[in-house]
């Protein structure tokens, strides 16, 4: 046929048996594409998670994660519902290991990568800008520590900025049916984390503050809106069958952990999250977005991004709460940068930028990541002085919260088991373990079979709701909970072991174990008592 191309093969050859041949010149064009480079990009991404993913120990979180794997519901005190079934569906596929649980997670932020390389490309950037963007958001601190943790942060980036890609499509290609995708991956978004709310608000909000408000005479971006109502509504409704407990959780939360900053640090610490030698060309990406004609139909993301940004300093949020943004403002500033290099002929700046983005992000890798031997990573991390930057009031350990959260859980459960092997062997098989905070309870839960111990007891979170199921009270091996605290429950308690772990958070460390006799009341009558937030 006339119009086929001299590497091509029609389907005659190919039953034939004829020899495929490659058109290797369109091969190797496509290799030296922006789309093929930024794919690159995330493939290294998620290789080196995964050569990460099995080092220190498992996060406190995680564990908690894969016990709310084993109580799906529609919602939780301290989370959305998404993040339990992928705890759940890890440890189905992989089975019970760090690599199960962050596999997901690496997975996630090879994906978030390609897709700041993606945006860039649907901004008008070409093969540098679709580059620069991947790289950026590779290199960026608070990604490589997302993406090496099942939380839900690992996931939000994506979510985030997925809609950010099918909102600017939309208007691009006046293809307004795509208004109907962004709603139900902002639904989706809305049962991984409820700040979602804070990114649709800003994208509402920014189109109404520009020309793109006549998006809204559309009926698909209602439909858009009515699927993501749909799809968060199980949550709403468990919510309020159960008094709406994440509200009283976030009141907690605000009051007695969270530290609170001022709105100009708040800014600032955008920076240290983006890696200061990135955070130039996020700032230029803000920028471009609301000055550029080139994106004028887009400046929406502009005031979007301080909306967001004003909502969580009104409301008191965390610093990291807003980074999940900073992969839409690489990919702006990745097409400014281009733009600007074109303009002005300076194909030198390309190297001059790349370069030291590329340093940036391996001189921040082992502060993220568990790359460094546990000694040289407390060492590291005191060069950095990385502990100046908290977002919660606590005692620290030698490591950064982020590390030290890693380490004592196994060690925890294996002195618990020794302390109930010490009973009697009537006593150990009706023995209740109470744990005083959820990771101690998740760690038992999940370490506790191989060393014969019943699931956890515990007041916290989500375990609260779960309540005692029927525990026994006569005999009870008790953690992390202060005696004062206990004795208003049981005449009768003996310290029986102290755990001590190695590089754990102080309040995971030198914890005394209890031995509990004689109750004053039962399980459900103490619940209240017992009840705390973490």
């Amino acid at each position: 046929m006339g119009g086929e191309g001299r590497g091509s093969a029609s389907l005659a050859d190919i039953a034939r048996g004829v020899p495929l041949s490659l058109d290797w010149p369109s091969v190797r064009e496509w290799m030296a594409s922006g789309p093929a480079i930024s794919l690159a990009l995330a493939g290294f991404s998620c290789l080196i998670h995964f050569l990460c993913s099995g080092r220190y120990g498992y996060f406190r979180d995680e564990l908690y994660f894969a016990a709310c794997g084993q109580h799906l519901a529609w919602g939780y005190v301290d989370q959305a519902p998404l993040i339990a079934l992928v705890a759940r569906l890890s440890r189905m596929l992989l089975g019970d290991s760090l690599f199960s649980l962050r596999f997901f997670p690496a997975l996630a932020s090879g994906a978030t990568v390609r897709l700041g390389g993606a945006i860039a490309r649907e901004l008008g950037g070409q093969r540098f800008a679709q580059s620069l963007a991947a790289l950026a958001v590779l290199a960026a601190p608070i990604y490589l520590t997302f993406g090496n943790l099942l939380t839900m942060n690992a996931f939000e980036p994506l979510l985030w900025g997925w809609c950010a890609l099918l909102a600017i499509r939309a208007i691009r290609t006046a293809s307004p049916r795509l208004w109907l995708a962004f709603g139900v991956l902002a639904g989706i978004g809305l049962e991984n984390k409820h700040s979602m709310l804070f990114f649709g608000s800003g994208i509402v909000l920014g189109l109404l503050l520009t020309e793109e408000r006549s998006v809204f005479r559309s009926r698909w971006i209602w439909l858009g809106a009515f699927a993501a109502f749909l799809l968060f509504l199980p949550n709403m409704l468990w919510q309020a069958g159960h008094g709406w407990p994440t509200f009283e959780f976030l009141r907690y939360r605000q009051a007695a952990k969270n530290i609170p900053i001022s709105a100009l640090t708040f800014i600032g610490q955008q920076a240290l999250l983006a890696s200061p030698l990135a955070a130039p060309v996020a700032a230029g990406g803000l920028a471009f977005l609301f000055f550029a004609r080139q994106a004028k139909h887009y400046r929406f993301l502009a005031w979007a991004y301080v909306v967001v940004l004003a909502e969580l300093i009104l409301l008191g949020g965390k610093i990291y709460y807003l980074a999940p943004y900073d992969l839409i403002l690489f990919a702006a500033g990745a097409v400014w940068v281009e733009r600007a290099i074109a303009t002005r002929g300076r194909e030198w700046w390309k190297p001059a930028i790349l370069v030291p983005i590329a340093a940036g992000g391996l001189a921040a890798a082992p502060l993220a990541m568990p790359v460094l031997p546990v000694e040289a990573a407390a060492r590291y991390a005191r060069l950095w002085d990385v502990q100046a930057v908290r977002v919660e009031v606590q005692p620290e350990s030698d490591l950064p919260q982020l590390f030290a959260d890693m380490f004592g859980w196994e060690n925890q459960v294996s002195t618990v088991a020794a302390a109930v092997r010490r009973l009697p062997q009537q006593e150990q098989a009706r023995v209740v373990v109470l744990a005083g905070a959820y990771g101690e309870a998740a760690a038992v839960d999940y370490f506790g079979p191989r060393y014969g111990l019943p699931k956890a007891v515990c007041a916290e979170n989500a375990y609260y709701l779960w309540g005692p199921h029927g525990a026994s009270d006569d005999v009870v091996i008790a953690f992390g909970i202060n005696r004062l605290k206990l004795s208003r429950v049981f005449d009768d308690i003996r310290e029986v072991a102290l755990i001590h772990s190695d590089h754990a958070m102080p309040d995971e460390n030198n914890l005394s174990v209890y031995l509990c006799r004689k109750p004053r009341m039962s399980f459900e009558q103490a619940w209240a008592i017992l009840h705390s937030f973490g």
